[in-house]
């Protein structure tokens, strides 16, 4: 398995309206032009910020990603009234346009894993494959331990880096590798902007209509995940027609940053594959 490895990309910042929304969107421009891929559109985890996912993006260096901040999230201001999955899913798509990106591949963390499906379900035309990683189905799922929800609520998390230090493993499980770099690019959400992320999850649920689902689906878990247990996957992968599961050992809730050559090697084998039939022009 080849090191994944950091690229010099670096990514563009904008301001965006759409939908009444003003929203910070970031954009890493593909830089290995000789085999550029389908862009990626990428859905962060409840109160991350941009930096806390540029890690990864970095590293797909053959591919276009953006994402952005949700309201009240990283640098973007304060929704003024609240939002559901379905709108985002809207303003995503917006968005898309705006950067003129038709068909993409999708993937969403944790709170974003939620939003990946809304957006597949709501755009399946545009959605080539998605990747759901750390996730449930929504309202359907199995919580995780008590003592790692406790330790999510408590807003310390974003504010004071000896309470993340200190209860980083009971809070996210698996290994802590790469937890030092993850304090460091934490922005804290502001107190309306976590509060309407939570909300507009209220009540959600994607599993009546996930048989339903056509884009190609990799479910990536981790084994030891506090927060989001592994049998959510394992529904998932029981819903989604066609899905495969990939779980990454000893991996907690923040995998990505603590398994990043088994993270890299499982985006690139499922986006990879059939990669005749995903390359675009360049």
């Amino acid at each position: 398995m080849s090191k994944a490895k950091k690229t010099t990309s670096s990514p563009i910042f904008t301001m965006e309206e759409a939908d009444g929304r003003t929203l910070r969107v970031a954009r890493w421009i593909a830089t290995d032009k000789g085999a550029k891929a389908l862009p990626l559109l990428f859905f962060n985890g409840i109160g991350a910020n941009i930096e806390s996912m540029a890690p990864l993006a970095e590293m797909l260096s053959d591919r276009d990603v953006i994402t952005f901040d949700m309201p009240g999230v990283g640098g973007s201001p304060d929704p003024v009234v609240p939002y559901n999955a379905i709108l985002m899913a809207r303003i995503a798509a917006i968005l898309l346009d705006r950067f003129g990106y038709d068909v993409v591949d999708v993937m969403g963390v944790s709170w974003g894993g939620a939003m990946a499906q809304q957006f597949a379900l709501q755009n399946g035309a545009r959605v080539n494959k998605l990747i759901l990683a750390a996730t449930s189905a929504g309202m359907l799922m199995v919580p995780g331990n008590p003592k790692a929800l406790m330790k999510m609520a408590d807003p310390r998390r974003y504010i004071d880096p000896e309470f993340m230090r200190k209860h980083f493993n009971t809070l996210y499980g698996g290994s802590s590798n790469g937890s030092e770099g993850h304090i460091g690019r934490i922005t804290p959400p502001s107190k309306t902007g976590y509060f309407y992320q939570l909300f507009a999850m209220f009540g959600w649920t994607s599993a009546p209509f996930l048989p339903f689902m056509k884009a190609k689906t990799m479910v990536l878990m981790g084994a030891d995940d506090q927060i989001v247990p592994l049998i959510n996957g394992k529904f998932l992968n029981m819903l989604i027609p066609d899905s495969r599961l990939e779980v990454i050992e000893d991996g907690g809730h923040l995998f990505m940053l603590s398994h990043v050559e088994e993270t890299i090697s499982a985006l690139r084998g499922f986006l990879d594959d059939e990669a005749q039939e995903q390359q675009v022009a360049a």
